[in-house]
């Protein structure tokens, strides 16, 4: 019986990711079979204007994604260079939300996730993605400080 056979890292390229990155690589060497998935979830900013939502310029949108792009690449690389093999896809959305839907689809058995990431402000008012993670995963979470 293997402890964890398929893993989700959520990632982000904050201090605290890269921690529970490298917390993933070492869990991938203790289990060789486990299939270790990353993922990177982006959200473009929203403008609230009187009582709806202004559009955000595709020069912003373009800006997010390709910076989600680099963010992707950035774990391949530090994956590729601990010669763990992992999966990494980028996805557009709520983070928490989003995190949650992909392990339940994939089968993950475990999320691994950093305890800051960064969210800045907005997680003071809202919460953490990785509390909200926490409190509605139905499966473990290891949480990184």
């Amino acid at each position: 019986m293997m402890l964890f056979s398929n893993i989700l890292l959520a990632y982000d390229g904050s201090k605290a990711s890269t921690k529970a990155l490298e917390h993933t690589i070492e869990l991938a060497r203790l289990l060789p079979n486990a299939i270790i998935r990353v993922i990177h979830v982006y959200n473009f900013p929203r403008l609230y204007v009187g009582e709806g939502f202004a559009a955000i310029p595709d020069s912003v949108t373009k800006e997010y994604y390709d910076a989600s792009v680099q963010t992707a690449e950035q774990a391949k690389r530090l994956f590729q260079a601990a010669g763990v093999t992992a999966t990494v896809e980028i996805v557009q959305g709520a983070p928490a939300e989003k995190i949650l839907e992909f392990a339940k689809t994939h089968g993950a058995d475990v999320i691994i996730i950093g305890s800051r990431g960064l969210g800045g402000i907005k997680e003071f008012v809202l919460g953490s993605v990785s509390h909200n993670v926490v409190q509605h995963a139905r499966i473990p979470v290891l949480v990184i400080k």
